[in-house]
């Protein structure tokens, strides 16, 4: 079935744990393909969230939304999109909608947790990995899809599972958490989410699958 064109807003792509823009290439180029300015961090590799590292993405976002004049789009793999969820909940204004990619943000286990302090907006060190766990788990404030696979392989599928509320959802695909950029089912995800208009969010609909809405 045909991918929705875009609109050409632009789309920050964040990659995943030891993992750098390489790795969204076949991602962005199909992305452009479809009509959006596609974009890399351009933060080498993802090591890990520090302030400094919290500090240059709010500046990507920032120049991309001035440059564009419009919300940007966030697709994050992995811990990338923990970044694009944390980004999204600061400047809510700034963003027009999240997509993940095999992203645990319901169970990032306690270790993960403490690292993850540095992305808590005003986040002061907390000792308490559970209160960041809670944090990270609670719902953003734009339109979230969250796609995951029970053959991940990596994470817990369960764990990238959205809460039930509007404008947000979780959709299933098959591949593994190594090929989510560039699994066919992944990407027509994605194109069909970044499609939908600014203010016409709706959720995903399988292609074959019957129309709840009708």
């Amino acid at each position: 079935s045909k991918v929705p064109r875009g609109d050409g807003h632009a789309v920050l792509v964040l990659p995943g744990l030891l993992a750098g823009d390489f790795s969204t290439a076949p991602l962005r180029s199909f992305l452009r393909d479809l009509c959006y300015d596609a974009l890399g961090w351009k933060l080498g590799l993802n090591r890990g969230p520090t302030p400094d590292l919290q500090a240059k993405l709010v500046e990507r976002l920032l120049h991309l939304h001035r440059r564009h004049g419009r919300p940007v789009s966030l697709v994050g793999w992995s811990l990338g999109g923990i970044y694009a969820r944390e980004l999204a909940r600061a400047h809510p204004d700034k963003v027009r909608l999240v997509v993940t990619l095999g992203t645990p943000f319901r169970d990032i286990s306690a270790t993960h947790a403490v690292r993850l302090v540095a992305l808590r907006p005003g986040g002061r060190p907390v000792s308490d990995s559970q209160a960041v766990r809670v944090h990270l788990r609670q719902p953003i404030p734009v339109p979230a899809t969250s796609i995951y696979s029970r053959s991940d392989g990596i994470v817990h599928w369960q764990s990238c599972l959205e809460e039930e509320g509007p404008r947000r959802e979780s959709v299933e695909v098959s591949c593994s958490h190594t090929g989510m950029g560039f699994h066919p089912e992944a990407l027509a995800v994605i194109a069909d989410r970044l499609a939908l208009p600014e203010d016409g969010w709706r959720p995903f609909v399988a292609p074959g699958a019957p129309d709840p809405r009708r």
